[in-house]
């Protein structure tokens, strides 16, 4: 059984997802430990052994592409770990391939810093600081805009098939709200988005530790999350 070290983020949810997209169930093939970011589980020694950077998810397969234990840390990485494992979701064509891993690296490198970005200083920051604000919630329909064009004459991000891509983009909208996004300025993102909402594995995926999240509001989890914890030496 996989060992999934997470919490209901969209870079927790994106693991979730594609595990259930995978045909792997929670509790037949693998299971979640929490990992309380509010609280600061991410910085305990035992989850700093897997995942060095104190981010979540983390993950480990007892048996490995050599049949031996393998730990990962990093979104991206067990996303492409999993197809690889599994077969699935990735084309194996090297023109497909690489036409799906540029808009994986695309929410890597973008969508995922810049929409958490904007979430931050619209939501979170405890001052409001006008630059910041406009600077990301700009960025976050420029992005936004990328992607609408990209859907245009295409079922699916990186065209006709349902890949890893998609798995990496879709949880980083659910807060479209936040961002201060009008889903009216996107309309073939947001036939798109409700297409991959309403899949089964997508919802099992989003439903996993969904409970556990609380709003935050409390300064231990500020600090957790934003604070000097976050720049320790450890």
């Amino acid at each position: 059984m996989i060992d999934v070290y997470s919490w209901p983020t969209p870079n927790g949810h994106k693991v979730h997802i594609m595990l259930e997209e995978c045909g792997l169930r929670l509790g037949r093939d693998w299971r979640v430990h929490p990992v309380n970011i509010g609280q600061g589980d991410q910085f305990q020694p035992e989850f700093l052994k897997i995942s060095p950077n104190n981010k979540i998810p983390a993950l480990v397969d007892p048996v490995g592409p050599d049949g031996k234990p393998i730990s990962l840390f990093e979104s991206g990485a067990i996303l492409l770990y999993l197809a690889a494992k599994t077969g699935k979701l990735l084309p194996r064509t090297d023109r497909q391939k690489f036409e799906v891993l540029q808009w994986l690296m695309f929410q890597m490198g973008g969508v995922g810093p810049m929409l958490g970005q904007a979430h931050h200083f619209r939501i979170y920051a405890p001052e409001k600081i006008d630059y910041a604000v406009d600077r990301y919630t700009n960025e976050a329909r420029r992005l936004y805009g990328v992607m609408d064009k990209q859907l245009s004459g295409r079922k699916f991000i990186a065209g006709n098939q349902y890949t890893v891509a998609d798995i990496a983009i879709f949880p980083w909208l659910r807060s479209w709200q936040n961002q201060g996004i009008d889903w009216a300025d996107y309309p073939r993102l947001k036939d798109w988005f409700d297409r991959i909402a309403a899949r089964p594995a997508v919802q099992r995926g989003v439903a996993v530790l969904a409970d556990a999240r609380k709003p935050l509001t409390d300064d231990r989890s500020r600090e957790a999350l934003f604070g000097k914890d976050q720049y320790k030496k450890r």
